[in-house]
């Protein structure tokens, strides 16, 4: 692998103080009376500052006090309390995440208490008045699930056996999700107590905030999604690295048990770093430089093989090493391009492997001499259907990288039949939550 990385001495003569002073002399009484009458100026002139500035700062003041209604101070404290709930609701609807968001969305609807419940009715949080009703609220919680809409409770319906119970009732409102899709489910409920008779303005912001909840709950939910069919792709992709490599590079390993007992050795350690980095189950992401680093030990691994018959040229800025990117993007690239580089080749071939430092992206390139592929049947897509197919894993990469960083970053391939084949990567340095 190879990597690529500019006194001043200033003199000055004294001044003669004596002829200085002879000048001066003589006019002092003078300066004296000129600097007095100097002094009351600028005395004066500064008191004229102070005034204007404390004007200024009224004048600011007043500006700033009038630059929002009561209203819009309103609004905003609103958002930012919503926004506060969001946070704790995007990580689904758990005991946990019900007793943080159960305060914030008590003080959004403006209850004196405030239930939640998950899709069997059971109680994750209770926040406020009214919580001597827990115990007896999870069969009303599952009748308002089985029915779908909202429910007032009187007190005398879900009476606590308390004399001095504060409460007058409850409001609770189904949290439906899926609405906008059809695929409606009721995944819990969301219950405000009070002191006092309700008001129809309290019900319809109950409304409002079930709803909000509920999207946020949805967004949580297809975060979810989105990670678990990362983790099914990831997968999908270990199960494509090729059983012919495993079986290959084992068979390579054993002709050097006798030959080079020494050089065996490292190519089974190199095999079983490989296969320990392919098969981790930590996290979906990784940084440039463990990813190079388990391409160099496929290389190994192939090189050994198929000795000089296959060339490779590895270049990294090292700038871009600490880039991070997705976990196994790299590999079936650069074992798709020795397949190619060698396949029908007697005299072998070449694998170029480029990382290069691109402004604010990071710009990757896998390149062979090999046979190259049909472009046609490129777009087509026909290679993922082909079992016998000599590229492996173009598709699924390409998918996860638009996932992760957006269609702007997918795989860029330039090829023709007999051509070679050369991919491109492009990945921002930095993306926000993506980290290794």
């Amino acid at each position: 692998m190879s990597i690529t990385r500019s006194v001043v001495n200033a003199s000055a003569e004294a001044l003669k103080n004596s002829d200085i002073q002879r000048n001066i002399t003589p006019l002092w009484p003078y300066c004296r009376q000129t600097l007095t009458m100097s002094s009351l100026v600028v005395a004066t002139g500064a008191v004229v500052i102070a005034v204007l500035a404390v004007l200024g700062i009224a004048v600011v003041l007043r500006a700033r006090q009038g630059f929002t209604t009561p209203t819009e101070r309103a609004v905003h404290a609103t958002l930012s309390t919503a926004g506060e709930a969001a946070k704790v609701l995007r990580r689904g609807l758990t005991t946990e995440s019900a007793e943080e968001s159960a305060p914030v969305l008590s003080l959004l609807v403006g209850a004196q208490g405030m239930a939640i419940c998950d899709a069997d009715g059971s109680v994750l949080a209770w926040e406020g008045a009214g919580d001597n009703h827990r115990a007896g609220f999870p069969p009303v919680a599952q009748d308002i699930i089985r029915a779908g809409r909202q429910r007032l409770i009187r007190h005398d319906e879900i009476d606590c056996g308390r004399d001095d119970c504060q409460i007058w009732g409850i409001v609770a409102q189904p949290i439906i999700t899926g609405e906008a899709s059809g695929a409606v489910q009721t995944i819990g409920v969301l219950a405000a107590a009070v002191t006092a008779p309700v008001s129809p303005g309290l019900v319809r912001t109950l409304t409002e905030v079930t709803r909000y909840a509920a999207s946020q709950l949805e967004l949580a939910e297809l975060d979810a999604s989105r990670e678990r069919l990362a983790h099914a792709e990831v997968r999908a992709l270990r199960a494509q690295i090729s059983p012919h490599f495993i079986y290959n590079a084992l068979t390579t390993i054993a002709s050097f048990v006798r030959t080079d007992p020494r050089r065996a050795r490292e190519l089974i350690l190199e095999f079983a770093d490989f296969t320990r980095y392919s098969f981790r189950s930590a996290g979906e992401f990784t940084t440039l430089a463990e990813e190079l680093r388990n391409v160099e030990r496929y290389l190994t691994l192939e090189q050994a093989r198929f000795g000089d018959k296959l060339t490779v040229r590895l270049q990294v800025a090292p700038e871009v090493l600490n880039v991070v990117i997705p976990f196994l993007v790299l590999q079936p690239l650069v074992e798709n391009a020795v397949r190619h580089g060698l396949a029908g080749k007697q005299d072998g071939g070449s694998v170029a492997i480029t990382a290069a430092d691109a402004g604010a992206e990071c710009m990757l390139s896998i390149e062979d001499d090999g046979i190259g592929m049909d472009p046609q049947k490129l777009r087509s897509g026909a290679f993922d259907s082909d079992p016998d197919a000599t590229h492996i894993g173009l598709s699924n990469v390409d998918e996860r990288l638009r996932a992760v960083f957006g269609d702007d970053y997918g795989l860029v391939v330039e090829t023709a039949t007999g051509a070679g084949t050369k991919v491109i990567v492009r990945v921002p340095k930095y993306r926000q939550g993506v980290t290794a």
